[in-house]
């Protein structure tokens, strides 16, 4: 095998490698010497069908199955023996004649190119100073998160007949609608509670039954939105005759232990030590990230290096599929929405751009630090990831099973944090108490 390095640009490299016909044709007599007692043809006896025969026969195809497997264990050759890391996949080019090359006739030849990891020192963890941002769960907190449950567990007791409804107040009713005179399926209900101010019903209906009382009867008037789910009422409008039977007072559910038992508690105590329990896991959390976050802006800082085209094309490219589904749904951010394509493009690559060189750096910490991802770990992030999909568990297991690169996917995320685990660990991390909407604080999306 001769290896020719016939270009390098960057982290780019070509390389031209050549296999002789001689080494070729011994390859194929090997090929076909292997195959000669697994080849049954009729006329012959099991294991006996001379090798000329059988060039004959299948020689073609045969040198076919024996160039692939030469471009495979050769391109790995080279990779191994220059001690290259790519970045991706490498790519190869047949440059040989392909018919004269089944006939060997013409030496294998082809181009290996060949994107490298870049060479860089990684920063040292322990040289790193990080500020983590956290709060204790108080008091106040856990009141209001009681009071916004018991909000949410309302109950509603009929008030005096002359009482009037108001927002918030539910109305017992009987309606019927009609479009043109003419009652329309799913327009009529007898004894339906509606809560003022819900916006359960159709705009404008709820708004109208404000002021009333118990006996009113009231025509309601309203145009069904353009974007209607009933294609036969969308953008019509509608009288519905509607009698008010009751008007419903409001009242938040008491805070005891009968409160606590609907969620499963003993007692209000109990229940208090879930929701503080509860506080106190989403601060841990919201504090993490943000000291994660402070990691990878330092980590970006620190390191400066050529990025593999390759990769960065490629995470660009999965960003800008999405950026550009959300822009045909509607669903752009206010801020982006604003922005031409031309802008987001270069918004968007250079997020890519960080995020390629983020996931380099990480890797390389990884690597130096000995960072192992066991079977365990794995198996656990597999579980975890069929509960997403509540009765399907066993097909999503099975799935990872049977596709192992899938599976291998997995691995990214658990070793990122992993990396970041050990960050923490190694780097000077100062813990600084700050209210929650500091610590809550949306960051900028990168």
């Amino acid at each position: 095998m001769q290896i020719k390095d016939i270009e390098t640009k960057g982290l780019s490299h070509v390389y031209e490698v050549t296999v002789p016909a001689a080494d070729m044709e011994s390859k194929l007599t090997a090929k076909i010497e292997e195959m000669k007692g697994q080849v049954k043809l009729k006329g012959f006896r099991p294991g006996k069908v001379p090798a000329a025969h059988i060039r004959k026969m299948f020689g073609k195809s045969i040198m076919g199955d024996v160039i692939q497997d030469t471009v495979s264990e050769t391109s790995q050759k080279v990779i191994a023996d220059k001690s290259l890391r790519p970045a991706v996949q490498p790519s190869i080019e047949l440059t040989s004649d392909g018919a004269k090359l089944q006939e060997g006739k013409d030496d294998l030849s082809y181009k290996l190119s060949v994107e490298l990891i870049p060479d860089f020192e990684p920063v040292d963890p322990s040289k790193l100073k990080f500020t983590r941002l956290t709060m204790k769960a108080d008091t106040k907190d856990i009141e209001e998160r009681l009071s916004t449950m018991a909000e949410g567990q309302k109950t509603y007791k009929k008030k005096a007949k002359t009482a009037k409804a108001k927002k918030d107040d539910a109305v017992l009713i009987n309606f019927i609608g009609r479009i043109d005179g003419e009652a329309f399926d799913g327009g009529a209900m007898d004894g339906h509670q509606l809560v003022l101010g819900s916006g359960s019903f159709i705009p404008g209906f709820e708004d109208q039954l404000i002021g009333s009382k118990a006996g009113d009867k009231l025509d309601v008037t309203v145009t069904f939105p353009k974007e209607y789910q009933a294609a036969d009422l969308a953008g019509k409008e509608a009288v519905f005759e509607t009698e008010v039977l009751e008007v419903q007072g409001a009242k938040d559910a008491e805070i005891d232990d009968e409160f606590a038992a609907r969620f499963g508690l003993a007692d209000v105590a109990a229940l208090k030590e879930a929701i503080t329990s509860q506080a106190e896991g989403e601060i841990e959390q919201q504090s993490r990230m943000k000291l994660k976050r402070a990691i990878l802006d330092e980590l970006d800082k620190k390191h400066t290096f050529d990025l593999p085209p390759n990769m960065v094309k490629a995470e660009f490219d999965a960003i800008w599929g999405q950026v550009q589904s959300e822009k045909e749904a509607g669903q752009l951010d206010e801020e982006d929405a604003k922005k031409t394509d031309k802008q987001l493009e270069k918004d968007y690559r250079k997020i890519a751009e960080r995020r390629v060189r983020l996931g380099l750096v990480l890797a390389e910490i990884g690597a130096k630090q000995e960072i192992q991802i066991s079977n365990e770990e794995l198996q656990q992030a597999m579980i975890a990831e069929a509960r997403r999909y509540p009765g399907q568990e066993q097909q999503v297991i099975e799935f990872y099973q049977k596709n192992p690169e899938q599976l291998a996917g997995l691995r990214a995320p658990i070793y990122e944090e992993k990396v970041i685990d050990l960050i923490i660990e190694k780097a000077k991390v100062t813990d600084k108490e700050v209210k929650k909407d500091e610590l809550f604080a949306e960051d900028e999306m990168i």
